[in-house]
């Protein structure tokens, strides 16, 4: 089994991402990430879904997806090839005393403090899930209240792009 990152650009319509989640499931593959968002274009979505599959049962996924109507392209993305990052936003507890050191936690991850409160601080952090990890366990020892984080998302790495163009006039 191995990670695999699809980028799968569909019809911004209702529906669309159940039937694409829907074909995972059937075919007993667990989504690791998931996350879903209009491009530069209205008209189109971008689902970025990471799985944890062996090579010839994702071809056939792939396959199923690509005869899906609303699915327009998909291309898998290799990490060393494209750009990948996850957002993640953690309430850390930071009384007073500690306040300056989750503050220089945060600094070393490139993270920033966007709420204070008298007993947290909220911290957003954009990186890979390696870098998320690794913040997370530095922060652990004051006391992690609560946290989220995104699923993934990526690009192609340079001037190529994976786009579609309407032939609709």
């Amino acid at each position: 089994m191995s990670k695999h990152t699809l980028s799968v650009l569909v019809e911004n319509k209702p529906g669309v991402l159940a039937r694409v989640a829907s074909l995972f499931s059937r075919r007993g593959f667990n989504i690791d990430s998931l996350a879903v968002g209009e491009t530069e274009h209205k008209e189109v979505s971008r689902i970025t879904i990471v799985v944890d599959v062996a090579d010839s049962p994702l071809e056939q996924v792939t396959k199923q997806l690509n005869k899906l109507v609303n699915v327009l392209k998909i291309v898998e993305l290799d990490p060393d090839t494209s750009v990948q990052r996850e957002l993640l936003l953690v309430k850390v507890r930071a009384e007073r005393p500690l306040r300056a050191q989750v503050m220089e936690t945060a600094a070393l991850f490139r993270a920033r403090v966007v709420d204070v409160a008298a007993e947290t601080l909220t911290i957003e952090a954009t990186g890979t899930a390696d870098k998320l990890d690794a913040l997370l366990r530095d922060l652990e020892p004051y006391g992690i209240k609560e946290m989220v984080q995104s699923g993934l998302v990526a690009v192609g790495r340079g001037s190529r792009s994976i786009t579609y163009v309407s032939n609709r006039s």
